[in-house]
């Protein structure tokens, strides 16, 4: 058996973002992003199943790293409000410097690939996150509705906001991005 190389799934990972970025997922295939990785199509059956394999995983590991960053300087010791407010700041510095990576899931989100991913596997990298929910919920800092609601309210906002397709005007300042967070925030506070 070939031992995995990480430079090779490095570049691996950077290709699927890049072909999928610019030809969208129909027009991908295995040869394309091979190329682009510089990497013998044969190569990629070493690390994946096949390309559907390759696009969960690319996601999978996007996630996985959008959860780490939004935790950077986390303490559960913090009030609520101050850690959804650092959320929201790493958050927002996250995409701006993963802007490739954040289109790569926006895209996927929104195409039946979505369907293949394993949800728990995803949803563990924003445990953390959850836990604090849960905890506003219990101290009756946050309104006692479902994840998903409390989600779209308080981070669907940072997410549209990152993304300049959406809002090519707005400017990633200090005081903006305070502004959207306290406008979310009161949205998801008793």
């Amino acid at each position: 058996m070939r031992v995995k190389d990480e430079t090779k799934q490095q570049a691996l990972f950077e290709a699927t973002v890049k072909v999928v970025n610019e030809i969208g997922f129909a027009s991908s295939s295995v040869a394309k992003i091979a190329k682009e990785a510089g990497i013998s199509p044969a190569t990629i059956y070493i690390y994946h199943e096949n390309k559907e394999d390759l696009l969960v995983s690319t996601y999978i590991e996007i996630k996985k790293g959008m959860g780490r960053a939004l935790l950077q300087g986390f303490d559960t010791s913090m009030p609520i409000r101050d850690i959804f407010m650092m959320v929201w700041r790493n958050g927002f510095e996250h995409v701006s410097k993963h802007r490739a990576d954040f289109h790569f899931t926006e895209q996927f989100a929104n195409s039946p690939f979505i369907d293949l991913v394993d949800m728990e596997e995803v949803n563990k990298y924003f445990e953390t996150i959850y836990q604090v929910i849960q905890r506003g919920i219990d101290e009756k800092i946050i309104k006692d509705v479902s994840f998903e609601i409390l989600g779209v309210f308080m981070f669907y906002p940072m997410l549209i906001l990152s993304n300049k397709r959406h809002c090519s005007g707005f400017a990633l300042t200090d005081e903006n991005i305070e502004t959207a967070f306290n406008m979310a925030w009161d949205a998801i506070k008793l």
